[in-house]
């Protein structure tokens, strides 16, 4: 610029923000997307109502939810959505308090850059007081003896797990709850997989969850088996079947066609009723072969012919067809068979075994319900309920519920909840920061004090005063009284939070603090937001032909502007 000759580092209309404005910035847009979310933590939280482009509504307090749902432009924020995304892949829940913490160790963040703390310094304190928590943890946490799975010990303790995931969401109360609590419980125990080490490896997708509208929550039933939404293909065939034999097919009972294109020619009648008679003997040869090995129920991830369904219904065989490749193998699992690919090669070692195949009616729709196998490794839950969103609302706590228990099957070790844990790691953490000094000492007891946030907004949420509740809290913990939490259902703080079973997987904690520290870090060592501009829609006239030319690069000024 000394000889008047501006340089032109970017393309025409590239804004640039750089310092301490675009750390403000970027601040600023984390948080406000973190004070959305802040009203929905805990079990007393409000809900949202998300409304998209098509006009779809979606009622929810659920964090994962609202953060994909919402159409989020600020790339700062993204960047808390994505923590909220990978929370709620690894663990299942906490995506609310993952995305809150993360907005509180930025707000207090910006209070020290406002003192001239370079951000290098708060991000090296939020480290070591990450990896302090990380070290302090497991001393605060207590162990669940979850060796025997059927033993009352077990179940309770895995009890409380769901109720404090539920409860924070689950709009039912009471014997709905315990009944929706007990089905959870009964379909991951049925599909945990003992580990040699100890521990058991829990694979979530050997759980099927259908919803159908209609009834109440109460209705909804564990299948120990599979559901399918599919009706009978043929009215002759039988619509129960008891003791059960089912053959499950990935292959079609249908007249393959060539693969090559090709022509017949036929010269008299006799050869097309030979081609007729040809292709119902084919079918009936595989139905034969089917019935030969002893099924007496089909379900088939194909197409069955109309031919072959009267087969079918002659030999008193019930059938589906069109079932979804993952149902198939649902199947598979759930009742010990074995998928047949080649109906010739079938032998009755193939054949899956299920106390009861009946179609029943749900609803205003027909279901065939798979229910009894002996030992089943993949199960089913038949949510119902009034309405299509309380059954989403219900499909989600109870995702998060099957992440708990898969969580605290693999890790066996809960920590208190209701603000508990929060508080002793930032009492603790204080302690630690005296012993670091410096200025890396004020990161550290920043990221104290903002962990000391969340027991202030479920105390808020709870109807108390947010801050003689923190004064309480403090000093009850300075007594010793390490479990001393938030009972929000009832409004008031308690010495012992376990004895109202409000407890979390050792597991969500570490993450949600994970997940929170590395969101805010990132935002914190951004100093330059550099952003092009947006391109423009060729339109028609002068002025859209000069954004036109440019458009490459982000679109030139119209004309109006040049002029």
């Amino acid at each position: 610029m000394s000889s008047g000759v501006p340089v032109l580092l970017f393309k025409e209309g590239t804004s640039r923000n750089s310092g301490r404005d675009a750390l403000k910035n970027n601040i600023l847009a984390a948080r406000t997307l973190a004070e959305m979310l802040r009203s929905s933590l805990g079990p007393k939280g409000l809900d949202k109502m998300l409304i998209d482009s098509f006009g779809d509504v979606t009622i929810t307090n659920d964090g994962a939810t609202i953060v994909k749902e919402m159409e989020i432009q600020h790339p700062a924020a993204k960047l808390l959505v994505e923590a909220a995304k990978a929370q709620d892949s690894e663990v299942g829940d906490g995506t609310t308090s993952a995305v809150v913490l993360a907005g509180l160790f930025l707000e207090k963040a910006e209070s020290l850059v406002d003192q001239n703390i370079h951000p290098t310094i708060i991000i090296e304190g939020f480290k070591k007081a990450f990896n302090k928590s990380l070290e302090l943890l497991p001393q605060l946490a207590t162990k669940v003896d979850v060796s025997d799975l059927n033993s009352a010990t077990a179940r309770d303790a895995l009890k409380k797990i769901v109720y404090t995931t539920m409860s924070s969401k689950f709009m039912a109360e009471g014997e709905e709850l315990n009944k929706i609590m007990d089905i959870v419980i009964d379909a991951v125990t049925t599909v945990a997989e003992p580990l040699p080490d100890g521990g058991y490896n829990v694979s979530l997708d050997l759980i099927k969850i259908d919803k159908k509208k209609g009834g109440t929550i109460e209705d909804s039933q564990l299948i120990r088996g599979i559901v399918l939404d599919k009706e009978v293909v043929h009215a002759g065939m039988p619509r129960r079947v008891e003791k059960a034999k089912i053959a499950v097919l990935d292959a079609s009972l249908e007249v393959e066609k060539p693969e090559i294109s090709a022509k017949i020619s036929i010269t008299s009648p006799d050869q097309i009723k030979a081609f007729l008679d040809e292709e119902a003997k084919y079918l009936k040869d595989m139905v034969d072969k089917l019935a030969s090995i002893g099924a007496n129920v089909v379900i088939c991830q194909k197409g069955i012919d109309d031919i072959a369904q009267h087969f079918l219904a002659k030999r008193g065989i019930l059938a589906v067809r069109r079932v979804k490749r993952s149902d198939i193998e649902k199947l598979e699992k759930a009742l010990g068979a074995r998928i047949i690919s080649s109906i010739k090669d079938a032998t009755p070692e193939d054949l899956g075994y299920a106390e009861l195949v009946e179609e029943r009616k749900v609803g205003n729709d027909k279901m065939v319900f798979i229910e009894g196998a002996k030992n089943p490794k993949a199960v089913n839950i038949l949510l119902r309920g009034s309405n299509d969103m309380a059954l989403d609302e219900a499909e989600r706590s109870i995702n998060d519920a099957l992440y708990s228990l898969r969580n605290i099957l693999m890790e066996p070790y809960i920590v208190p909840g209701g603000g508990a844990i929060e508080l002793e790691l930032s009492a603790r953490l204080r302690e630690y920061a005296r012993s670091v000094g410096g200025k890396e000492q004020l990161a550290i007891e920043a990221y104290a004090d903002a962990l000391e946030e969340i027991p202030m907004i479920l105390a808020e949420t709870a109807g108390l005063e947010p801050i003689s509740a923190l004064m309480d809290l403090r000093a009850r913990h300075a007594k010793g009284l390490t479990n001393c939490g938030v009972d929000v259902i009832n409004g008031k703080i308690i010495d012992d939070i376990y004895s109202i079973n409000v407890v979390e997987p050792i597991r969500v904690t570490r993450q949600v603090l994970k997940s929170a520290t590395e969101a805010a870090t990132s935002i914190m060592k951004i100093d330059d937001l550099i952003a092009a501009s947006q391109l423009k829609s060729s339109g028609k006239g002068a002025g859209a032909g000069a954004g036109g030319e440019g458009a490459e690069g982000g679109g030139a000024p119209s004309m109006e502007g040049l002029s």
